[in-house]
């Protein structure tokens, strides 16, 4: 059954500017888990609207109180102002848990494309500075190297993802070259991921970057982390983020990991 949601915006202040937080709090409940969402967009575009769609069904459904982020974008704003604004909206939705009715032992960060990359350095970021660690994640069809030495030779034919647009994104996102190996930005560079949130990730057929989650997956499941991972057959990169199977797999994993039995 969903559950009607009281929806506000909420600004605070970010690492490089105020950044604006949306907030899906389910009605007449308490006591929920909390799951901060992260848009997509190629780190360069991407809104809050975009977000909602998403947002609300995870919020309904699981239900949870679900916080999206508006996190700065580059060009004007490049690494690591995305990833510091990640951190800063899980402060705030920590020390906010109680107002809203929340439990903040219980957290998740969901991402879609660049918002997958995003997610996952926040895992990094919160399990690095003990503020508050991660209970899961999930990640879809997330960009996570950007090296661009994994892409699926043939997928940019087929999908709505090409090179070229992977690599405007990763020079606007990440400007020097040092940035492309940090482990907050390239999460396959980390050589310390036993230490991460169970994780679900779901990657698209045809989807150019389907190499980085699935790699990503690998990496997880031999450091020891807990990981289910699902590739969602004729769908294209853009297409996952509003593809149902891909969309209740979610909710039922997060459902699982942020039980409070």
């Amino acid at each position: 059954m969903k559950a009607r949601l009281d929806i506000s915006d909420v600004t605070i202040a970010g690492h490089a500017q105020d950044i604006k937080l949306r907030s899906f709090l389910p009605c007449a409940r308490s006591g929920m888990p909390i799951v901060m969402y992260f848009h997509g967009g190629g780190f360069v575009k991407g809104s809050l609207d975009e977000a909602s769609a998403t947002a609300s069904f995870i919020a309904e459904r699981i239900p949870a109180w679900v916080i999206a982020v508006g996190y700065s974008l580059a060009p004007d704003f490049p690494f690591p102002a995305a990833t510091e604004d990640a951190h800063l909206a899980l402060a705030w939705a920590t020390a906010s848990a109680r107002r809203y009715r929340a439990d903040w032992n219980r957290i998740a960060a969901v991402g879609h494309d660049a918002g997958g990359n995003i997610a996952a350095g926040l895992a990094a970021i919160a399990r690095d500075r003990g503020l508050r660690r991660l209970s899961a994640q999930a990640l879809l069809a997330p960009m996570l190297d950007p090296s661009m030495t994994r892409l699926m030779e043939g997928q940019s034919e087929r999908g709505d993802l090409a090179p070229e647009d992977c690599a405007r994104s990763y020079r606007a996102y990440l400007p020097s070259a040092s940035q492309r190996i940090h482990p907050y930005a390239a999460p396959l560079e980390s050589r310390r991921l036993g230490t991460l949130p169970p994780t679900l990730i779901a990657t698209a057929e045809h989807d150019l970057v389907r190499g980085d989650g699935e790699t990503y997956a690998r990496e997880l499941i031999t450091a020891g982390v807990p990981v289910e991972i699902t590739r969602y057959q004729g769908v294209c990169h853009g297409e996952l983020i509003s593809h149902a199977p891909a969309l209740n797999d979610v909710v039922d994993f997060l459902r699982k990991r942020l039980s409070s039995v």
